[in-house]
This record gives structure tokens, C-alpha cells and sequence, in this order.
């Protein structure tokens, strides 16, 4: 069973950064795709941002990109989020999730085609 660990959640002043971490274990992580979701109150969960766990491949929301950057450890079994220029309207509780369907078989925005999830952590940006 695949077990994801987030961490380095918190509160933050508009224009900082937070750097967001998922530990992963309980499988052997190939191809697999990797996602960070975010779900703030209110609102549908949708995609930050995703990552071939093999390398070669990444997908970015056109609201985050230029200002957060996803990367992976393999040796750590970890994926990171790098988060700058936060905004408040980034506010919400953030989500790694993992599929072991290959990257080139999934959509890596769309939330049904990924199978585990973690618990979520709170990211909150003050204006």
C-alpha cells in the first residue's frame, strides 16, 4: 500500500516562498506520475503541478507556472514543490498524490487518474 507523507505546509506573507515536501513509500516508484493538488475551501481540488517519477516530464497549472517549480529525489523516494511568489489566492491544503500508471498513459491534471493520496497540508498566504 502506498503510503504519502506532506510536509513543510505554514503561513506565509504574499510574495514569500514555502517549499513543500512528499515522502513516498510502500511500492517501487518507476514511471509512475506524481502531482501536487490543492483544494482550497469552497472550491474543487485541482492540479499545481506534476512529475515523471523517472524524470523527463513535467506539468505545471498555468496559475503557478513561472512561480513553482516541482522536482523528485529518487534516492529519497521525495517529491518537492518550490513555491515563490506566493499569492493569497494560493491558500489552501495542498496534496501530493501518485498513480503507478505510466506518465504517458494519465492525464497528469486530472485528479481521477491518480490513485493514492496523502493527508494534505495547510498553506495559507496573508495579504
Amino acid at each position: 500500500q502506498v503510503h504519502l507523507v506532506e510536509s513543510g505546509g505554514g503561513l506565509v506573507e504574499a510574495g514569500g516562498s514555502l517549499r513543500l515536501s512528499c515522502a513516498a513509500s510502500g511500492r517501487t516508484f518507476r514511471n509512475d506520475a506524481m502531482g501536487w493538488f490543492r483544494q482550497a475551501p469552497g472550491k474543487e481540488r485541482e492540479v499545481v503541478a506534476a512529475i515523471r517519477w523517472s524524470g523527463g516530464g513535467t506539468y505545471y497549472a498555468d496559475s503557478v507556472k513561472g512561480r513553482f517549480t516541482i522536482s523528485g529525489d529518487n534516492a529519497k523516494n521525495t517529491i518537492s514543490l518550490q513555491m515563490n511568489s506566493l499569492k493569497p489566492e494560493d491558500t489552501a491544503v495542498y496534496y501530493c498524490a501518485a498513480t503507478s500508471r505510466g506518465w504517458f498513459l494519465v492525464r497528469p491534471e486530472d485528479l481521477h487518474d491518480y490513485d493514492d493520496w496523502g493527508q494534505g497540508t495547510q498553506v495559507t498566504v496573508s495579504s
